[in-house]
């Protein structure tokens, strides 16, 4: 795997996997955006396929993240060349992790109660406003994770 600590592709000191990361964090609200026009638009199946399909590709990018950073040193080697202080680092990292708990939380929550309330013909129907704002509350936190990472990206990476 060493493939992953080959110099990215973003032009600047990160590794290739943490641009591969970044990239998926920074579009992934788009992507949700687009499988929640599906349920704006009254195709249902497609909007839970989808919506399932980027929630486990994201579970499996964030294990390859965490692999990443395990295998390349940590945080603290990640510092090394950055200009930002290491305090002000940490608590913009510590920001996002929370973050990015709190919306996987959120999400995991939405997904697999949406997948039974479909199975059980809820949704679309009597659960459909209780599933749009837990929706709604994971949509802004997936905006805020990938916000928040493209931050730490930049204070690791470019500053």
């Amino acid at each position: 795997m060493d493939y992953m600590f080959a110099q990215g592709f973003m032009g600047t000191r990160a590794p290739l996997f943490m641009d591969v990361v970044t990239l998926i964090v920074a579009i992934l609200p788009l992507l949700v955006y687009m499988a929640i026009t599906l349920a704006r638009k009254e195709f249902y199946k497609a909007h839970a396929l989808s919506q399932n399909i980027i929630f486990i590709f994201s579970l499996i990018v964030v294990g390859y993240f965490e692999y990443g950073v395990r295998m390349g040193g940590g945080f603290d080697a990640f510092m090394k060349g950055s200009a930002v202080s290491h305090t002000y680092a940490s608590i913009v990292l510590a920001l996002h992790v929370v973050i990015a708990v709190v919306t996987l939380l959120y999400w995991s929550i939405t997904v697999v109660t949406a997948n039974y309330q479909f199975s059980q013909k809820l949704l679309p129907g009597a659960k459909s406003n209780a599933h749009k704002l837990l929706a709604l509350k994971t949509f802004l936190g997936i905006i805020f994770t990938s916000f928040s990472g493209i931050w730490v990206y930049l204070l690791l990476f470019v500053y």
